[in-house]
């Protein structure tokens, strides 16, 4: 189980995170997530998405968090909404995640870990203690933006509060029942006028789509949890998006 510890920086009282060496384990999970443990596990990159990272080292190594936790209508997922005024994705649901810093370690072995904890708790407020990390997926390329992303997925063993840290980056933090994702009326394929398609999700009041639905629209298919729905239910979406 991760554990990160916690000291306080006695010279000028800011509070500092350390999250030492991040374990990736699937022992004790419960058993709703052995779908998706057999999904990560087996999950070919070109089965995730079309858009890989270059070949040549190109992009700026980043990591977000899939955190599962179970709520009062079963298992769940953990979203923020990127706040309005950001330049890029403003207001799109996401993951919490971002960019690695050098002190999260190397981008080929445990520094994603580190990222993708670092970077929820600065967006949410989470303790990553209570986060067990059980998987990793591929590396991922989001072209637009020349992000290369490593998806690593936590179990929300020990959940504690979470709110949108900073308002300038982050409008808010929700859940979102897996029951809610899977149910084909939230269902819907986004259409952006440059003519990309993609998967689409209406829930708690807001649109998530892009590479978070995309991400999650690929989990639910290879845990066996997606249902049917309608492919040809559009969602708009327009040239700021």
């Amino acid at each position: 189980m991760t554990r990160a510890s916690h000291t306080h920086d006695i010279q000028d009282g800011t509070h500092h995170t350390r999250y030492g060496d991040p374990v990736v384990t699937k022992a004790g999970l419960p058993g709703w997530l052995d779908p998706v443990v057999r999904a990560v596990e087996t999950v070919q990159p070109l089965q995730l998405s079309r858009f890989l990272p270059p070949e040549d080292g190109a992009g700026r190594q980043s990591a977000v968090l899939i955190l599962f936790g179970e709520g009062e209508r079963g298992p769940e997922l953990l979203l923020m909404e990127r706040a309005t005024s950001l330049r890029s994705h403003a207001g799109q649901p996401s993951f919490p995640g971002g960019s690695l810093d050098p002190e999260d370690g190397d981008p080929k072995t445990d520094g994603p870990l580190r990222a993708a904890l670092r970077e929820a708790e600065e967006e949410t407020g989470l303790d990553p203690r209570g986060v067990q990390l059980f998987g990793v997926l591929p590396k991922l390329y989001i072209p637009v933006s020349g992000f290369v992303v490593t998806p690593v997925l936590g179990w929300w063993r020990e959940p504690t509060p979470v709110d949108a840290v900073d308002l300038n980056e982050t409008a808010r933090v929700f859940t979102v029942p897996v029951v809610d994702l899977t149910d084909p009326a939230n269902r819907a394929t986004a259409v952006h006028p440059s003519g990309h398609r993609g998967p689409a999700f209406l829930v708690e009041s807001a649109l998530v789509w892009g590479f978070t639905a995309g991400i999650i629209d690929r989990l639910l298919h290879y845990a066996d949890w997606e249902l049917p729905w309608d492919r040809d239910k559009q969602v708009p979406l327009d040239w700021r998006a």
